[in-house]
């Protein structure tokens, strides 16, 4: 299908799922099942912080956001996924498109914020530890969830904004699993060399957040190396080791998907690296939060313990 002009865009193809008949079936139920793994996983996670009292304190407080935004953000994209994998009409309409990407970045932008705010956390418990209750007090890591949140959704309106502008013509097929900035502006029948600006941009907030989380743990694992006992480096490396695996999974795929500027994947990996971004990304977080960490799972079996009991 092909639209000539701006006012006959009414909708996109996605041209990379395969019919159910075919092979859309192998993919539906592993991913419907990944979607509600991410999901159940994420929610416990997330009322098992809440209803612990031994959990409330910053460190758990930003997991808990984190897991609650995770939810939204496989939800951005992965029904979506599931509806093209066993549709015959696998397309979105242009508003529908417009409102995946700007929910999908924003709430991965927070993310990103959240990850940076856990770094510098966990920086100030175990390099300055005796200032750390009067600096993360709990008003100010209200304020902090508050001001990622509000700085994720806001930093991508004008550029969504202006994507909405663009006229677009010729073929609407989109070669991806879901709407992103670059299958799109490729699709526009105008100069759209704003997109080396939106790379550049993009670029320099990832790489920013990548370097003073990177730069934080860093000096953490410095400061690790001193304590004297080995017992209390296990301990003080514990508590980072969870944060610091969640950050290499996201801001690995994030840069495998984002920092390539004008270079081109092969259409298969192209996908698989979407599929890992958006999909395996988030599945890997819970297992990595409740596994790795021994007060997450004793508060989860706490929480099913009672459930079970009622």
């Amino acid at each position: 299908m092909e639209k000539k002009n701006q006012s006959m865009v009414t909708e996109f193809i996605f041209s990379v799922f395969p019919r159910f008949q075919e092979r859309g079936f192998l993919f539906f139920i592993p991913l419907l099942l990944i979607y509600l793994f991410i999901v159940t996983g994420n929610l416990m996670i997330f009322i098992a912080i809440r209803l612990d009292a031994r959990l409330h304190n910053p460190m758990y407080n930003f997991i808990s956001i984190f897991s609650f935004l995770e939810i939204w953000y496989t939800t951005a994209t992965i029904p979506k996924m599931l509806s093209n994998l066993v549709s015959d009409q696998k397309t979105i309409s242009f508003t529908g498109c417009l409102l995946q990407m700007y929910f999908f970045h924003s709430l991965g932008n927070t993310e990103g914020i959240l990850l940076m705010l856990m770094a510098i956390d966990r920086y100030i418990a175990i390099c300055n530890p005796l200032r750390y209750p009067t600096i993360m007090t709990p008003r100010l890591c209200t304020l902090l969830n508050i001001g990622s949140c509000v700085f994720g959704f806001l930093i991508l309106l004008p550029e969504i904004a202006w994507i909405s502008t663009l006229p677009f013509c010729g073929s609407n097929q989109i070669h991806q699993i879901f709407c992103d900035f670059a299958p799109i502006l490729n699709l526009a029948c105008k100069d759209t060399s704003m997109v080396l600006v939106q790379d550049i941009i993009h670029a320099i907030a990832i790489l920013s957040t990548a370097l003073i989380i990177s730069h934080s743990y860093i000096r953490i694992i410095t400061v690790i190396l001193r304590i004297p006992s080995t017992e209390g480096r296990q301990k003080a490396f514990s508590t980072c080791a969870s944060h610091l695996s969640v950050f290499l999974l996201f801001f690995g795929s994030v840069g495998l998907m984002y920092l390539r500027f004008s270079a081109t994947y092969p259409p298969f990996w192209d996908t698989a690296i979407a599929v890992m971004f958006a999909v395996f990304s988030p599945f890997f977080n819970p297992i990595i939060y409740s596994l790795r960490n021994k007060d997450m799972k004793e508060a989860i079996k706490r929480l099913l313990c009672t459930k079970e009991a009622q």
